[in-house]
């Protein structure tokens, strides 16, 4: 077993415990919604497993004049487009079976993309769950702010990147939203 894979194992593990214990951290993270940087187009993500689930961050956003979308996978080694959605608009699941809306949904340029994750650090590392789907649309869209949702216990000292890892900008959590040191938006 790689390291990684011994990372992304305990990080799950983790982030299942963190979830348990605290069932109200994705309504005191919308809390934060405030402090996200700008962005007109917001593109949130269906919560699957222990996920930081967006349902009340998409709420705040979308009452603050956000327009939101969420991510479709249409092939499993391209970079995934972002299709229109608000809360309660009916979904299918995608090519990778993850909840995406209908193709009937305009296909949305996001300014801000939200992303899960198993682990980050202050400097912009983010550890997925190793499809390379958002490191992959990160890469083909070098403008567009990244932001982690995540528990704030997800927090480590340092992960170490490799050359296809594109950093996040910062991370929002239920104790609030942090830059990441070093990277710009």
């Amino acid at each position: 077993m790689s390291d990684k894979s011994e990372a992304r194992s305990a990080a799950r593990a983790l982030r299942k415990r963190l979830a348990e214990a605290d069932p109200l951290a994705a309504s005191r993270a919308a809390d934060h919604a405030d402090d996200l940087p700008e962005g007109r187009a917001v593109a949130l993500y269906r919560a699957m497993g222990s996920e930081l689930d967006t349902d009340a961050l998409g709420v705040v956003l979308e009452a603050a004049g956000r327009r939101l979308c969420l991510p479709v996978v249409l092939e499993r080694d391209a970079p995934m487009i972002f299709r229109a959605w608000s809360p309660g608009e009916p979904l299918e699941l995608d090519a990778a079976g993850c909840p995406a809306p209908l193709p009937l949904a305009e296909v949305v340029e996001p300014d801000l993309i939200l992303t899960p994750l198993l682990a980050f650090d202050g400097f912009g590392g983010r550890l997925g769950q190793g499809g390379g789907y958002y490191d992959r649309t990160f890469a083909a869209r070098p403008d567009v702010v990244r932001i982690g949702f995540a528990y704030a216990g997800q927090a480590v000292e340092r992960l170490a990147l490799e050359d296809h890892d594109v950093p996040l900008h910062g991370v929002l959590t239920e104790a609030g939203y942090r830059a990441s040191l070093g990277i710009s938006h």
